[in-house]
């Protein structure tokens, strides 16, 4: 684990890396966004997740996630629209240019695209926010060494009529278990900061090329 991963040298590299994707990303439309709150807890570097409300309808109520939601019309692009769903859920606002880039969108089962906002929330008590009760449950934070350490990570295969559809990554051994597109999510921003330190479990199936 880099002891540097939050120095203003690293901020300046992701930035570097993310630059092409985060110009061509926030000039499309996208269904949803989140934002992925890198923060220090007493000096320790880590990702700041909520737990979804119970009382939330739909299959992913009781799931971890990062603060985000749903485009709305009065949303510029989609870095407003994480900024302002991490106002609206954990009453944190964090400032435009706090936001490093833009990451790999992911998909989900209804082939909705989301996108990842990467920013630097800087440091942070979870135990001081006050999450709006109605979208959250609770708010926690994770090391990146914890998430860094191979024992705390894990992956499923998933299978269809007996043939290997994909691998999703597991983070494991925390308050809650990090799992779906929030742990793709984990996967890509543990990758920018700690090049060579992770290794990705996500997989694919290989497109046919005949």
């Amino acid at each position: 684990m880099p002891p540097h991963c939050l120095s203003a040298e690293d901020e300046q590299r992701c930035r570097r890396l993310l630059a092409g994707a985060t110009a061509r990303l926030r000039a499309r439309p996208a269904a949803a966004a989140v934002l992925v709150p890198l923060c220090s807890v007493r000096g320790i570097p880590a990702l700041l997740y909520t737990l979804r409300s119970s009382r939330l309808a739909g299959r992913h109520k009781g799931d971890v996630s990062f603060p985000g939601g749903k485009w709305d019309p009065t949303d510029q692009d989609v870095v407003h629209t994480a900024l302002r769903e991490t106002r609206e859920e954990l009453g944190l606002t964090v400032p435009e240019e706090h936001v490093w880039g833009i990451l790999q969108p992911v998909y989900d089962q209804q082939k909705t695209t989301v996108v990842p906002v990467l920013a630097g929330v800087g440091p942070l008590d979870p135990q001081s926010l006050r999450p709006n009760p109605e979208e959250v449950d609770k708010v926690f934070a994770l090391p990146l060494a914890h998430l860094l350490q191979e024992q705390n990570q894990g992956y499923t295969h998933f299978c269809q009529r007996g043939h290997f559809r994909y691998t999703l990554p597991v983070f494991l051994h925390g308050p809650h278990r990090v799992w779906g597109l929030t742990a793709i999510i984990t996967e890509f921003t543990l990758q920018l900061l700690a090049p060579g330190a992770y290794q990705p479990r996500l997989a694919l199936p290989k497109r046919s090329t005949g």
